[in-house]
């Protein structure tokens, strides 16, 4: 495995290891969601990089999983990959920070 790879699979266990810490604090169920996105992102582009597809910019999960459609195969939920590009913003105030289309998430729906 490349180093690249690598790297980018430790940034995205770092974000699941967060979830697992705050995942049953209902204050921060949307920064659980808003690193759920990072957390799939991050897998995507590891595949991209291993797969030497080149560098992909963009935080879109459909375009991420369109693209490594040819390397890997996934079950995806949709509405799910959809719910997340949602969320991610380049936020610059506290109301687009992690959050849905229909507001914060519930502890459940961050589960």
């Amino acid at each position: 495995m490349k180093e690249i790879t690598k790297e980018w699979l430790e940034r995205a266990y770092d974000d699941i290891e967060t979830i697992g810490e705050i995942i049953d604090n209902p204050r921060l169920t949307s920064i659980v969601a808003l690193h759920s996105q990072q957390a799939i992102e991050k897998s995507l582009k590891a595949v991209i990089e291993e797969s030497e597809i080149g560098a992909i910019k963009t935080h879109n999960l459909e375009k991420l999983f369109a693209t490594v459609d040819d390397f890997i195969q996934f079950e995806i939920d949709w509405d799910l990959v959809k719910k997340l590009d949602a969320l991610y913003t380049d936020a610059r105030y506290p109301s687009e920070w992690g959050l849905l289309s229909y507001g914060k998430p519930t502890v459940e729906a961050a589960r």
